[in-house]
């Protein structure tokens, strides 16, 4: 028998570092929301354990214990054919690897173990919006978040994490509030929203001049309540009220970018 999961996309709502360990990893407090658009995988159980990967991104992407998802279902102690439809870019701040890693987990077992995966791989197992702190072991829900329509641009460069943080001048910013609002509504929301940071984004737009075309051209679009990037990048995503302002600002940038992935989504829980 086959079973079939989604891996939705990480989308940071905000990105606060607060400070960096002796060891060298940074300390963050991030909101963090799942989108309805992501990857696909499946499982057919079987004696050898094996992986294809298909879909826009595939290219690249290793087939082998290299691979989170292969390391996943070891964990998991699976074997048998993996099948990754790979629908999200790499390098793009949404938690691709990690979010593959988790739905795996999440469909084969192994959870307890998650956190040996990578700092992102905790919150992607809740698929809901989740307040992260310290390395990511720290996790809060966020509770009566409003759902939103999004769009989410991926201007074609890639960027490594651990070559934003090593730029990165500044690293003991405040954190957010210690009480989060419930928000009454989308605007309220967005409000509270504008007074946040991603500390990364301005350090990750000097060395990617993309990330501001990005930012830019979601600033043109109607009815948009705020721009950012989400995690280290280079991914950027603009928040709107109806579903009908985010399908025509999608539609405007990628006619006017056509080498962009420009993905209308809803941004919320995906569990």
């Amino acid at each position: 028998m086959t079973s079939e999961v989604f891996a939705p996309a990480k989308i940071n709502l905000t990105l606060h570092v607060t400070g960096q360990r002796a060891d060298g990893y940074h300390l963050l407090d991030s909101l963090v929301v799942f989108a309805d658009v992501g990857d696909r995988l499946w499982f057919e159980a079987g004696p050898e354990l094996s992986m294809d990967v298909s879909g826009p991104f595939a290219q690249g992407v290793p087939v082998d214990q290299r691979n989170l998802v292969w390391q996943a279902v070891e964990l998991a102690d699976w074997t048998g054919r993996i099948t990754l439809e790979k629908n999200l870019p790499h390098g793009a701040g949404i938690g691709g690897g990690s979010t593959d890693a988790a739905a795996t987990l999440n469909a084969l077992g192994g959870v307890a173990q998650a956190a040996t995966l990578g700092a992102d791989v905790p919150v992607c197992l809740r698929r809901a919006a989740t307040r992260m702190r310290g390395i990511g072991d720290h996790l809060e829900v966020a509770d009566d978040l409003p759902q939103c329509w999004a769009v989410l641009i991926w201007p074609s460069v890639g960027v490594a994490t651990p070559h934003i943080f090593k730029h990165l001048e500044k690293k003991d910013n405040l954190a957010m509030p210690e009480g989060l609002p419930k928000f009454q509504s989308h605007t309220q929301m967005i409000t509270w929203l504008r007074g946040m940071r991603n500390d990364l984004q301005a350090t990750c737009a000097a060395l990617v001049p993309e990330v501001s075309e990005a930012l830019t051209a979601l600033a043109a679009c109607d009815g948009l309540g705020l721009a950012r990037m989400s995690g280290s990048g280079s991914t950027c995503f603009g928040l709107f009220e109806t579903q009908g302002q985010a399908d025509a600002a999608a539609r405007k940038i990628a006619a006017s970018h056509p080498e962009w992935w420009v993905k209308p989504c809803v941004l919320g829980d995906a569990s």
